[in-house]
């Protein structure tokens, strides 16, 4: 299958097994909501958030395997296959002993009076802490065999992996309605049990599969490949803890200003963000092999094609969905929670927003690490990132801003982070800016200005029971028609038939 085919196929395989698993989560977080009430829900997602959020951390340290396998599988170098998986498992095992280490001993702190917890939830939240903590290793742990699946391009066990954790969280979900113990603590246990049944089914499937996946040597590690694994995949972590900081940093703020019930509109907004971003995610998973692969064969310009392209397709493939969203957050955050804690309307609406403009340059972070020169690019963005946490505590603390003001900061941080990621690949690896603007930013401004318009007249027009589902499905098609016309280059438009042919060829 040519490389071409092989993007397309994998795209349309994970996507099928996005709509399935977004479809079960979205209905687990409601269950569990319901089962939890809105305080327990804050305190879960107050403490054991930084779990949840260990995805997106998962993500960028599993680049850092996975770019050094699609290198070397370019001049197919089956020992130097072996010698980056064995040592990037050593290098794991250190890092999620360091990362539980670090934990434990912020416990001692969080759980000392900083947390604004209840005091009849404080034993509660605390077991949840420390079962998390422990499952931190197993994430980190799973991180070579997530590089190993996505070298392979092989999605369509990811995606079988996927729909298995949602159909377990589902069950979790459930099951509390039958649970007579402290549900909090039973559903942070369960959930926890869930990320290493994970990790022992792809820790399995890698050791039958693939000949580099071996632990032969893994306590024998090779201090220059440690090196320049652990050099790699350090900035990596430091770019990752940075996002994960903004994040977590932000609801510990909320936390401390507000208390905990407003953990939960914020919990439900970054439910709602994260799984809109599984579009984008999906789609850069399906081509971030493709661009370290260019970039192995030194094809510069193949690599900054690719990534200009993942940029376009990542903001497109949220904004088609988040853009009717954000004008009908109101109606569909009642039919899917039925009760709604306060601020749940503009925290998800502002979150939409930042997650759109994260988009605008997403695929701009693969070429980099393509390239493998990632320090100044880690420090800058990832500081810039860093930002919200000082700039929010100022308006809250001294200025007495409203809650919603730190995701106004979000925003405003994503257009300067935005801004210097063109700024770093036009020094690093040559990416024409005026290129980039025209084929993407412009690209994507009449789709979405003409979108803008019919939605906001759809919003002011429609005032019917369940006015959103006509709404969302009108915007859905007229925004796929702008899309087609003024968004996507021929090849583009190659591309996704090529994919559409390859993949009704299979099934037919």
């Amino acid at each position: 299958m040519d490389a071409a085919n092989r993007v397309a196929l994998n795209t349309f395989i994970l996507y099928g097994r996005m709509l399935l698993t977004m479809g079960i989560s979205l209905y687990s977080t409601r269950l569990v909501l319901n089962a939890l009430g809105s305080t327990d829900y804050g305190i879960y997602n107050l403490v054991a958030g930084v779990i949840v959020m260990l995805t997106f951390l998962n993500s960028a340290m599993a680049t850092s395997t996975q770019r050094y396998l699609s290198f070397h599988q370019t001049h197919s170098e089956i020992g130097k296959l072996r010698q980056v998986f064995t040592n990037s498992f050593f290098l794991h095992i250190l890092i999620g002993v360091i990362l539980v280490l670090f934990l434990e001993l912020g416990g001692l702190f969080l759980f000392n009076g900083f947390l604004n917890i209840p005091e009849n939830r404080i034993s509660s939240a605390r077991i949840i802490y420390h079962y998390m903590a422990v499952t931190v290793f197993f994430t980190v742990i799973s991180v070579p065999f997530q590089g190993l699946l996505i070298a392979h391009e092989n999605m369509f066990w990811v995606a079988i992996i996927n729909i298995t954790e949602s159909i377990l969280k589902l069950i979790i979900a459930l099951s509390l309605f039958w649970v007579v113990a402290d549900k909090l603590v039973v559903f942070g246990i369960l959930t926890a049990s869930v990320i290493i049944i994970s990790l022992l089914l792809n820790m399995i499937y890698c050791l039958r599969k693939y000949p580099e996946c071996t632990f032969s040597g893994v306590f024998k590690p090779q201090k220059m490949m440690i090196k320049e694994l652990g050099k790699f995949a350090g900035w990596n972590m430091f770019g990752a803890l940075c996002g994960l900081s903004r994040v977590e940093g932000t609801t510990i703020l909320l936390n401390l200003f507000f208390g905990a019930v407003i953990n939960a509109a914020y919990a439900i907004a970054n439910q709602v963000g994260t799984q809109l971003l599984f579009f984008s995610q999906t789609m850069l998973r399906a081509l971030n092999p493709q661009i370290m692969k260019s970039e192995g064969i030194g094809d510069r310009e193949r690599t900054l094609r690719l990534s200009m392209m993942a940029s376009k397709f990542g903001f497109f493939l949220i904004s088609i969905f988040a853009i009717p969203v954000i004008f009908q957050m109101t109606s569909i955050l009642h039919f899917w929670l039925k009760e709604v804690p306060p601020y749940t309307v503009i925290f998800c609406q502002l979150v939409l927003i930042g997650a759109m403009t994260n988009q605008l340059t997403i695929g701009l972070q693969s070429a980099i690490q393509a390239s493998g020169d990632i320090k100044f690019y880690q420090l800058i963005v990832g500081g810039t990132i860093l930002l919200n946490l000082p700039l929010s505590y100022i308006l809250l603390r001294y200025l007495k801003q409203d809650a919603y003001i730190i995701l106004a900061v979000y925003i405003s941080i994503e257009l300067v982070a935005c801004t210097f990621r063109l700024i770093i690949l036009n020094k690093k690896m040559g990416l024409s800016i005026i290129e980039y603007c025209s084929k993407v930013f412009l690209k994507e401004s009449k789709p979405v200005f003409l979108s803008l318009a019919l939605n906001y007249l759809m919003l002011i027009n429609f005032n019917f029971s369940y006015a959103f589902l006509l709404s969302c499905g009108i915007s859905f098609v007229f925004y796929v028609f702008l899309i087609w016309v003024f968004g996507l280059e021929k090849f583009e438009k190659d591309l996704i038939l090529n994919g559409f042919n390859k993949l009704k060829n299979k099934i037919l």
